[in-house]
């Protein structure tokens, strides 16, 4: 059975609220409620969130259809990047490059790319551990730490290049058999379940 890694869509930006504490926007909300609606979200038996509000949101309305109670895991939560504070998105982009470039460092206080791949997939590995292969299960969470669990779960050197297009709200699959990835990044509303897209 396979298991979903799947990222918030847009935010409402506002530099004057804590980044972890953005909600989604509109279109995040339109985009998300449409993914709730393809047959694979009827299918989830589990769903656990980061407790980031817009990952919450994300998994909330996710979690409608198939009817499930939201988990959350504090582990799973994006790259700890309160150093810096807000960045507008110009200079977050950039930021970006160099904190996947450099997974060693820190981008000036940041938390660094092999920390947070260590994190998520200790969080991850942990809630798999006692969770029925059998069971579809979703994790909703952020674009950073789910391209560093994904490099982890394809074997593949941490790097940008494998980061989810611009716009966040997607997804990719794994077996939750052998940890084998089957589809690679898409946008959550299009993606048509197990076994479809790109893998």
């Amino acid at each position: 059975m396979f298991g979903l890694y799947i990222t918030h869509p847009q935010v409402h930006i506002d530099p004057n609220v804590p980044v972890p504490d953005w909600g989604l926007s509109d279109t995040g909300r339109r985009r998300t409620l449409e993914a709730s609606q393809q047959p694979w979200a009827a299918t989830l038996q589990r769903i656990i969130s980061s407790t980031e509000r817009k990952a919450i949101e994300t998994a909330e309305i996710l979690a409608g259809i198939p009817g499930l109670a939201v988990e959350t895991v504090a582990e799973m939560h994006e790259n700890d990047r309160s150093a810096t504070g807000f960045l507008p998105p110009p200079e977050f982009e950039k930021a970006a490059d160099w904190f996947f470039s450099h997974p060693d460092e820190s981008f000036r206080g940041w938390e660094r790319a092999v920390e947070a791949q260590a994190r998520i997939v200790r969080a991850v590995e942990r809630i798999l551990h006692d969770h029925d292969p059998a069971v579809p299960i979703a994790f909703v969470g952020h674009g950073g730490v789910g391209t560093l669990l994904k490099c982890h779960l394809a074997g593949l050197p941490i790097g940008r290049e494998q980061d989810q297009p611009a716009g966040g709200g997607s997804l990719y699959a794994f077996s939750l058999a052998d940890r084998i990835l089957t589809c690679d990044w898409m946008p959550m509303e299009e993606w048509k379940g197990f076994g479809h897209g790109r893998a």
